[in-house]
């Protein structure tokens, strides 16, 4: 069975003002329909049937369109941060009771065309605490933050940038629980402070993936995203044909 999956969907997506000052990015329509129910699609389709939401920017918007999930053939529920945003880390920790001993964590901004059942797998072959994909992006995507040699995560700082940083996060990773016992973290902090205890303490796997990652973090990738979910649909109907 597949493990459940933490779906990041609270912030405040400002590179995209005013058009989210009053749409969460989750629920931004692209071909027709918001974002976020691409999304819990391609959990479906990849076998993922419990998702937990960690949200909290206009989290009613977003619960009023997916409910518990039923309309989607899934189980879900919901993490809300409160009057003050908890950060990737903070929410992620706030959601441990809702889901299981191991998790998928997935950006409410992105669409990953990738075999989460291989991703998963090869997790499973590591028995490590976590796991990390990463793409070869040679900065073309987005600024690349990753040193990524022989199968192995050897740096990762999205402040601090290097040379030989030719790799990506690709915004879908599996955590177990048990990774959040190695120190006590704060109420409100980012999820690339637990990736690097996990890298330091070398419980970090890194999988490669092959296809470049979709995002609606920006306007170019808004457009790049819907493009790219239109020609998806059309592909599929050809196919039914």
């Amino acid at each position: 069975m597949m493990p459940s999956l933490a779906l990041l969907a609270g912030g405040y997506g400002t590179r995209l003002y005013p058009i989210t000052q009053t749409t969460p990015k989750a629920m931004l329509k692209l071909g027709g329909e918001p974002f976020i129910g691409h999304q819990l699609a391609l959990l479906k389709r990849n076998g993922i049937n419990k998702v937990v939401i960690c949200t909290g920017y206009l989290s009613e918007q977003i619960k009023d369109f997916v409910g518990d999930g039923k309309g989607f053939d899934l189980t879900v529920d919901y993490s809300i941060d409160g009057a003050n945003l908890l950060g990737t880390g903070g929410a992620i920790q706030k959601a441990l009771p809702l889901l299981g001993e191991e998790f998928f964590i997935m950006y409410g901004d992105s669409y990953l065309p990738v075999d989460f059942r291989a991703v998963y797998n090869y997790y499973l072959s590591q028995n490590k605490k976590g796991l990390m994909c990463v793409l070869r992006n040679n900065n073309k995507w987005d600024t690349s933050n990753i040193v990524f040699e022989n199968r192995k995560i050897l740096n990762y700082d999205k402040t601090q940038k290097s040379r030989n940083m030719d790799f990506i996060d690709y915004g879908l990773s599996i955590i177990s629980k048990s990774a959040f016992a190695y120190m006590v973290y704060p109420k409100t902090f980012d999820l690339s402070i637990l990736y690097n205890t996990l890298i330091t303490r070398e419980q970090m796997a890194g999988y490669e993936v092959q296809d470049r990652f979709y995002e609606i973090g920006s306007l170019l990738g808004l457009a790049e995203t819907e493009e790219y979910l239109l020609r998806l649909s059309r592909d599929n109907r050809k196919e039914c044909i």
